[in-house]
């Protein structure tokens, strides 16, 4: 199969869909890859790196003309041209979110397999969990900073001092991202809170973290208190394919103090807040609404390239290999994590919560494959 890695576009994004280390894995099983010029640079990857393990150079269409392409995130409008019937496009999609991307990919029959929506056959979503591992430590980082004063926050250390209150973070959701978030925030001293809906999972944070971490059931109640308590609140909440639900209030974020911090880490599905209205980028990640500093940066992990490409490759060669070798069809017969990831196929929604989320119509992969 010809595999094209195109250069990331997206703003201040410099990861990249292979490392070389993959595309020498992609070489050995036969198959022709092209690299665009220059797409590795941005992680320290060089054209030179990509061409010692088997790898052609080319310009972005020469990469954009293979049969499969391997990205990092959703192509933008910009990249619709070279859409064509049958083409493979395996990246981060995030469908639910983006209507216009998923007509594009729809009118043109190309086959879209979304990193985020593939399931182990273990459960869990093991292409997203390295990203979410990143964003999730990321986000206290980037939290903490913009609670000092020169960047616009109320001048608050999430350590404390002695004699002095420590700072209060809120983690709405428990999964990877969640975890990491107070893994993190733990780390630092802060007084950390957690919400989710999973008791059990609430029970084992309790007991990884020795009684540290404060749970809470996530209700609307227990939502309110504890945001209204925080200095920083992480949200968290992701649901595969779908549209994130919006459990803080425009009312919520309303009683938080000015000058305190929001960090909305799904908003490329719509955010967990009312009144995160759109995603910001690294060159401009923050917005103020109703006293209240908004980092909405779509790519958080994308600040930290070279981690990040390596995490995320560790995660995706497995699936793109058995592609390669197989064709879509055979390899989302033969996976069902594969078959999890197919979001688009033969202009068809096979997502159901991707269709649901986007009012189209749902249509099973197996009823279009069999």
């Amino acid at each position: 199969m010809l595999i094209g890695i195109p250069k990331e576009i997206k703003n201040q994004e410099e990861r990249v869909g292979a490392t070389p280390g993959m595309v020498a894995s992609l070489v050995a099983g036969g198959h022709r890859v092209i690299v665009e010029q220059g797409a590795g640079l941005g992680t320290g990857f060089t054209d030179d790196d990509y061409t010692k393990v088997g790898a052609e150079i080319g310009s972005a269409a020469d990469a954009w003309e293979a049969e499969m392409i391997i990205k990092v995130k959703e192509p933008l409008d910009s990249e619709y041209h070279y859409f064509r019937p049958g083409m493979i496009i395996y990246t981060y999609l995030h469908l639910a979110a983006d209507p216009q991307l998923t007509t594009a990919l729809l009118e043109n029959n190309v086959t879209g397999v979304a990193y985020e929506t593939m399931v182990g056959k273990n459960g869990g979503l093991p292409l997203l969990a390295p990203m979410s591992e990143i964003a999730g430590r990321m986000s206290v980082q980037v939290g903490s900073h913009f609670l000092e004063e020169p960047h616009g926050g109320k001048g608050r250390l999430l350590a404390g001092t002695t004699g002095v209150e420590r700072g209060k973070v809120t983690v709405i959701g428990a999964g990877t991202v969640g975890f990491n978030a107070a893994k993190i925030a733990v780390g630092m001293g802060a007084q950390v809170t957690i919400l989710d809906i999973n008791a059990q999972r609430l029970e084992y944070i309790d007991n990884v973290f020795g009684g540290k971490v404060q749970t809470l059931m996530s209700t609307p109640h227990n939502i309110a208190r504890a945001v209204k308590e925080a200095d920083l609140v992480i949200g968290a909440v992701l649901i595969p394919g779908a549209k994130a639900p919006h459990l803080v209030t425009t009312e919520m974020v309303d009683s938080m103090e000015d000058g305190s911090v929001i960090v909305d880490i799904p908003i490329d599905q719509g955010g967990i807040f009312e009144t995160t209205t759109h995603a910001t980028t690294h060159d401009d990640p923050v917005y103020v609404s109703h006293g209240v500093i908004h980092y909405t940066v779509a790519n958080i992990p994308g600040a930290v390239p070279r981690t990040a490409t390596e995490a995320l490759t560790s995660a995706t060669t497995a699936a793109a290999l058995k592609i390669a070798n197989k064709g879509i069809v055979a390899a989302a017969k033969d996976d069902s994590t594969i078959y999890t990831g197919v979001n688009t196929y033969q202009g068809k929604a096979t997502s159901k919560a991707v269709a649901d989320s986007l009012e189209l119509q749902y249509t099973s992969l197996a009823d279009l494959i069999e």
